[in-house]
């Protein structure tokens, strides 16, 4: 049967009904064990009593106002985010990729706000993924996502990731800001050394730029901080998040210092459906129970329990597991070069596991972050599996090649 949804995605043949915890059921009856987590959104799992009860209560109140008039819930959730980050400010949206919209516009307005419109260009770095708008994806600068869409955006320069001085080669009179996540996560989970982002906040502090972070994938408690940029002790002047911070409802923000929103003044900029009451419900929602104490802190010990049960699988299967990446919960397992992370993908999901393909041969491991030592113990029995039949593949194409 021909479907009418817009075939953008090579969607598996896989339809899940309901979930709970860290668990799905497929429409078949079949259980999986979600370590993808909707590509790092379900932070809390499945029907977490929490966010059902902030949904209904709201729910049943009212489900979206305009931006005209104020909306206490978005004030309340704005100020728990700028009291527990570096930012003074916070400007709401529906998703990642309007996040980082916002970013970019604000990095651009503080450029022209000081009197340097001219210094509207952008580093950004290669295997970085923003989003799928025109802009952001100028900025992530994939060939594959951006033929056939025009000329690019303009005002985005790449140079490789972790390397200072293609940086300062690439230093215009017209650049006014970096951007980088500060671990990529479409990229294969690739961790910014921290002695370069300490650079990037020097570089950016010296020539009077702006350092941008984009945790849309790595905020809200998945590395084990409560953003990343804490594991480094280096503050952005801008920061866009999303995925967890919803818990799988559509919910971005752009956070900023004052200094840097400066421009962002009446009209700028704008939205129509992000900061509504039931986003912010959950919002918050989410918030009580990742700013729990000692919530983050179990994130960092599962983590680190599962990146020793995946360094214990790498030796015991060296020929399909190459290296073992990331900070707490977002995890990344590089294969090797002859198993293909898509058909790994595939052989766990047949022993019940959902993982996600990303660049660089890499499956990332996304689970919620309410994930106890039964589910990683168990994720990497299921994993062992998917290494054992990549092992057999291998064994039987070396056969038939002999």
């Amino acid at each position: 049967m021909t479907s009418p949804l817009l075939p953008t995605y090579a969607r598996i043949d896989l339809a899940f009904e309901r979930g709970e915890g860290a668990w799905l059921e497929a429409s078949g009856g079949q259980r999986f064990l979600d370590f993808g987590g909707g590509i790092a959104v379900a932070s809390l799992g499945y029907a977490h009593p929490h966010l059902l009860q902030a949904l209904v209560e709201q729910g049943q109140k009212i489900w979206h106002t305009s931006n005209l008039f104020r909306i206490p819930e978005g004030e309340r959730l704005a100020q728990r985010l700028v009291d527990a980050s570096f930012a003074d400010v916070v400007f709401f949206t529906n998703s990642g990729a309007e996040a980082l919209e916002c970013a970019i516009k604000m990095a651009r307005k503080y450029q022209a706000a000081n009197g340097h419109p001219d210094r509207f260009r952008m580093i950004t770095f290669e295997g970085a993924f923003h989003g799928r708008t025109l802009a952001t994806i100028a900025a992530g600068g994939n060939k594959k996502y951006l033929d056939g869409f025009g000329p690019p955006v303009d005002g985005f320069d790449q140079v490789p990731l972790n390397d200072l001085e293609a940086v300062k080669a690439a230093l215009r009179p017209e650049t006014g800001a970096i951007l980088i996540e500060p671990i990529q996560g479409e990229g294969g989970i690739k961790v910014c050394e921290p002695s370069f982002l300490r650079a990037l906040r020097e570089l950016c502090d010296e020539r009077g730029m702006l350092l941008v972070f984009d945790e849309v994938q790595s905020g809200v408690g998945r590395t084990g901080k409560l953003f990343a940029y804490e594991l480094y002790g280096v503050k952005p002047d801008i920061m866009s998040i999303a995925k967890g911070i919803g818990g799988g409802f559509p919910l971005g923000a752009c956070l900023a210092t004052t200094e840097a929103a400066k421009g962002m003044t009446l009209g700028t900029h704008g939205t129509t459906f992000g900061g509504n009451p039931l986003a912010m419900a959950i919002g918050n929602a989410v918030l009580d129970v990742v700013l729990a104490p000692g919530f983050i802190d179990n994130v960092g010990r599962i983590g680190l329990l599962l990146k020793q049960k995946l360094a214990a699988l790498q030796d015991q299967h060296p020929g399909v597991v190459a290296e073992v990446r990331g900070e707490g919960l977002m995890l990344g397992v590089r294969l090797n070069e002859k198993v293909a992370n898509s058909d790994f993908a595939a052989r766990a999901r047949e022993a019940g596991l959902l993982v996600i393909p990303a660049l660089d041969n890499v499956v990332r491991l996304l689970p919620p972050l309410v994930i106890g030592e039964p589910e990683a113990t168990e994720a990497v029995a299921r994993l062992d599996k998917a290494c054992v039949a990549s092992e057999a593949a291998l064994a039987a194409q070396k056969k038939v090649e002999a």
